[in-house]
């Protein structure tokens, strides 16, 4: 046997010891698996080894590399950790017989880059992630190994970016989360032309962004998000880079406008710049971006301004303007939009924390997600949604008045609809029971993902046999999913991916809805959470709910209602989370508040004794004893400043404390003899 590809086999337990006996294998795979324990010293004896991966397993122990020593032919080894115990360890003196190409060492607990890697000459693919490495960015990796394309090295502890003296043809570089914290190279562009992806993101990387990144012809994902870039963007500004499909400047201190002059960036799929200090116009760059999906501009300086038309804008999937003061303008940049633009229009907008006041008549007809939690928005709710589209709304926290719309009974693909916290008023629609909540398969367009192929670019391959072809995909290294964040079970959590999907739900709590809660809402079947507290609602709990068998999270706390809660509702059998407290319902009227817990065993309800929520009687003990020391020593230091000043009161202090001082240091038989020495004088006077 040749060749042994057991990858992603769910395999348990030790490393199998009988494939050490395969001393003509060339191919061992292993990875993605559950196999434990140690490495086994006995891989040396496969002297005929070319691939050796043991990926995605969760090795423990020690494993020292010059074990491998003999294997002369090994051309990739990949071995890391999911548990994070496993370490590996060099000799600095280890010269070994191979040449690899790749190596991918992640999780193994090394501190330094091996030492022997600089016998290596002919490495296409390094792998170093997920470790504790300090000092230097090896730069002589690069100069030693002239094939080198991909290098990774997030998530580790280097402290100097340096590059080497001459360009290289470098096509993939990762040093993403790790303590870089000094002005980054001006040469970078020049050094590293035909790099396709960098991920330079939460560094320490200072400076103005070099105008040598426009030499980056071939980019396709620039990721320099979390760094402390400053000043304006470069007049040339990455123009000429065709590619580019992913652009993430997000978290900087960069200013000016917002490319100031023309990039022809047909390929941009995703650009986030949010967090910045950018002000003015946005510039001439926005003109022709026929593929951009996602835009993200949010929190910037609040004159950011859209005065140029966004014409040949025709596929924005998701668009956030948060924290950016429109003025004026909004309604502008929005009717012109709808105005010019064809094709898919605007699937995703999220402004959160902006400063609009009102919504437009004719925003966003199209829409699939909208996004407009904690604004200023207010006034009576338009009619401004496409409800055959519309996937998930949330307005939560704005100051929207009147009648919750009817046109909303028309949702018929919504998923999760959020209108708590504003001042809606008036009893709510029956009709809401005919909205979908699931009931019909809704488009996932809410979803995005970046391309499957990322321009021109072909993923590098390392090895091939009859049985493995080892690839790099950067796909897998940049992919990302939306996040959208809803109230259920006393939580506010963020969702995404399939999480996001199998959820289902109705909140419309903190408004001012009055009369009965519709019986029809009993039909919703397909909701998780049904969140109907502090209103002022009134009547009984419908028996109607009993088909809610999905439910787990039901609020009817702060309101009105009355009169028993039906048996009935023990037929939810998916609930976790009752709050009917604050109610005049019959359980505990003298309270005034009832709070019913579900037992598992039994199904039945049953009242806490104390009739108080966990939740609300729960103390954050941290706090508290925070707390405590804070009040101490502000005391202590409130008595200490008052006797600095000259009082009755600290005079008394003081008199005190010296007669006290006096009583516990002066010694008895000193004083007896002085008693004897005043009493001698007096009989000889």
């Amino acid at each position: 046997m040749e060749e042994l590809k057991l990858s992603i086999n769910k395999l348990a337990g030790q490393f199998p010891l009988c494939l050490t006996s395969l001393t003509g294998l060339r191919v061992l795979d292993l990875s993605s698996n559950q196999l434990t324990g140690n490495v086994p010293s006995a891989l040396a004896n496969l002297e005929s080894l070319e691939y050796l991966s043991l990926f995605g397993n969760n090795f423990e122990g020690f494993f020292s590399l010059g074990l491998l020593a003999n294997l002369s032919k090994l051309k990739v080894l990949r071995l890391d950790s999911q548990s994070n115990s496993l370490e590996v360890e060099f000799e600095t003196s280890w010269k070994p017989k191979f040449q690899l190409v790749v190596i991918a060492l992640r999780s193994c607990n090394l501190e330094k880059v091996p030492h022997f890697l600089l016998h290596q000459k002919d490495l296409h693919h390094v792998d170093l992630s997920d470790n504790q490495i300090h000092g230097n960015f090896p730069s002589w990796l690069l100069e030693n190994n002239t094939k080198l394309e991909v290098l990774l090295l997030q998530n580790n502890s280097f402290t100097s970016f340096q590059l080497p003296k001459s360009a290289h043809n470098l096509l993939f570089l990762n040093v993403s989360v790790n303590k870089f914290n000094h002005l980054f190279p001006q040469n970078f562009g020049w050094i590293l032309p035909h790099l396709v992806c960098v991920n330079l993101a939460y560094n320490g990387f200072q400076g103005n962004l070099p105008s040598s990144l426009d030499n980056m012809k071939s980019i396709e994902f620039l990721d320099l998000s979390h760094n402390r870039f400053h000043g304006k963007l470069p007049r040339r500004f990455l123009k000429g880079c065709y590619n580019l499909t992913i652009l993430k400047l997000s978290h900087n201190k960069l200013s000016g406008e917002v490319f100031p002059e023309a990039a022809n960036f047909t390929r941009l799929w995703v650009m986030s710049m949010d967090n910045n200090l950018f002000t003015g116009n946005i510039g001439k760059g926005f003109r022709s971006l026929p593929s951009l999906n996602v835009l993200d501009i949010s929190n910037n300086n609040s004159q950011v301004l859209f005065q140029v038309g966004l014409a040949n804008v025709r596929d924005y999937s998701h668009c956030s303007f948060q924290t950016t003061c429109w003025k004026v303008n909004t309604y502008f940049l929005v009717q012109h939009i709808l105005s010019s633009a064809t094709g898919p229009l605007f699937k995703q907008v999220i402004w959160g924390y902006t400063s609009a006041r009102v919504i437009p008549d004719t925003l966003l007809l199209n829409v699939i997600v909208l996004d407009l939690r904690n604004n200023r928005l207010s006034g009576n709710l338009p009619e401004f949604i496409n409800t055959q589209n519309i996937s998930i709304l949330l307005l939560r926290g704005n100051n929207f008045t009147g009648q919750i719309p009817h046109q909303f009974c028309s949702l018929s693909n919504i998923q999760l609809l959020d209108l708590s916290n504003n001042k809606f008023n008036g009893s709510i629609p029956s009709c809401l029971s005919n909205t979908s909540f699931g009931l019909r398969k809704g488009d996932d367009s809410y979803r995005y993902d970046v391309p499957s192929r990322f321009g021109t670019a072909k993923d590098p391959v390392y090895f091939e046999s009859l049985l493995m072809i080892d690839e790099f995909n950067m796909v897998d290294e940049t992919n990302s999913q939306t996040k959208i964040e809803f109230a259920t079970k006393h939580r506010y959590d963020a969702y995404m991916g399939g999480n996001l999907k199998l959820l289902f739900g109705l909140d419309l709590s903190k408004n001012e809805l009055s009369g009965e809660i519709p019986i029809e809402f009993g039909d919703l079947r397909k909701l998780h959470a049904l969140n109907l507290s502090h209103n002022n609602l009134s009547g009984v709990i419908p028996e109607s709910f009993s088909g809610l068998k999905n439910v787990e999270s039901l609020d009817l706390s702060f309101n009105r209602l009355q009169g028993q809660i039906q048996p009935q509702l023990t037929d939810m059998i998916s609930l976790a989370v009752f709050n009917v407290s604050y109610n005049n319902l019959s359980e505990n009227r003298s309270t005034g508040k009832t709070s019913i817990d579900i037992s598992c065993a039994s199904n039945n309800f049953h009242p806490t004794d104390n009739g108080v929520e966990a939740d609300e009687s729960t103390v954050d003990m941290e706090s508290f004893y925070w707390s405590f020391v804070a009040a101490y020593v502000t005391i202590l230091l409130g008595i200490l400043a008052s006797l600095s000043f000259d009082s009755p009161w600290s005079r008394a202090w003081f008199y005190i404390v010296d007669a006290f001082v006096l009583k516990n240091t002066e010694d008895p038989r000193t004083t007896i003899r002085i008693s004897k020495d005043e009493k001698k004088d007096q009989s000889e006077t």
